[in-house]
């Protein structure tokens, strides 16, 4: 004879084999990104096609389940150079999700955590450079990765960021 008690425990067992299902497919999806972009440490970096404003590039890779893409370190930051120069073209500029619109001087990433890492162009020109008129982080491709302040309408490509639970 089935029990009620029987019966709820075989439900609780499908439960988990569908939720089993779901992440495997979600990591499944994720080595997929990862084949056709960047992975560094726990992040896959996938390029998007054209040119956006900052905030269009940002809600774009909302769109495609990832984030802007934003680095944490030297090692990311050097990998991203690399990886932009080599199949976006040495001289692409693109978006970071890095930016300090709601608090003039004070740059947090597109998960509102404060930047620990820059890595801003220095020389003739020292960046950020444009107090409340350029609020969003371009990656200037040019200047070797360096970190420039820039009109967050201004056009540009960009590339979305992937975390590897």
């Amino acid at each position: 004879m089935v029990t009620l008690a029987m019966f709820e425990d075989v439900k609780k067992q499908i439960e988990h084999i569908v939720q089993d299902v779901n992440l495997l497919k979600e990591s499944q999806a994720l080595q997929s990104v990862c084949l056709r972009g960047m992975k560094v440490d726990r992040k896959c970096y996938l390029p998007m096609s054209g040119e956006k404003s900052f905030h269009r590039a940002a809600d774009d890779c909302i769109l495609h389940g990832g984030l802007l893409g934003y680095v944490e370190n030297e090692e990311e930051n050097q990998a991203l150079h690399q990886y932009v120069s080599r199949k976006m073209g040495g001289g692409s500029s693109i978006w970071l999700g890095v930016t300090d619109i709601v608090d003039e001087g004070r740059w947090l990433d597109v998960t509102s955590t404060a930047v620990n890492y820059t890595n801003w162009q220095m020389g003739s020109s020292p960046q950020p450079d444009g107090g409340t008129k350029e609020n969003c982080v371009a990656f200037s491709g040019q200047g070797n990765g360096k970190w420039l302040d820039e009109p967050c309408r201004s056009l540009h490509q960009y590339i979305c960021q992937y975390n590897i639970p």
